[in-house]
């Protein structure tokens, strides 16, 4: 299937402040994750640190919440912001909030109805 890349708009919870980016789908991340040079341009406030596994291991990271909008669908959402990865990544708690999946045949974000149970 490759890299599912999508136009993802991302702003800080009172969206003065807006931006879009090309960002990769990562349905092996339960959150999404933005470079902190992102998170501080928005101006996007950290609400804590949380404990996360990586492949390299457990690491300690700030967490905020930001405006997350795919395909039109937006919401405010837990976000982790980091200072190793570079690029905006999309985890499954958003594609599930917004009502989205990657469709396996085209490697591209479909709408779908979340599950109640």
């Amino acid at each position: 299937m490759g890299h599912v890349w999508v136009k993802t708009k991302i702003g800080n919870p009172e969206m003065t402040k807006v931006l879009e980016v090309e960002a990769l789908v990562d349905t092996g991340a339960t959150l999404t994750v933005i470079p902190r040079k992102i998170a501080e341009s928005l101006e996007i406030p950290i609400v804590e640190k949380n404990i996360v596994e990586t492949a390299a291991g457990k690491i300690e990271i700030e967490r905020g919440r930001a405006w997350i909008e795919i395909m039109g669908k937006g919401e405010i959402v837990p976000i982790l912001i980091s200072d190793v990865i570079e690029k905006v990544l999309i985890g499954i708690t958003v594609l599930e909030i917004l009502g989205l999946r990657v469709d396996p045949v085209t490697g591209k974000l479909v709408e779908w109805t979340p599950l109640l149970y």
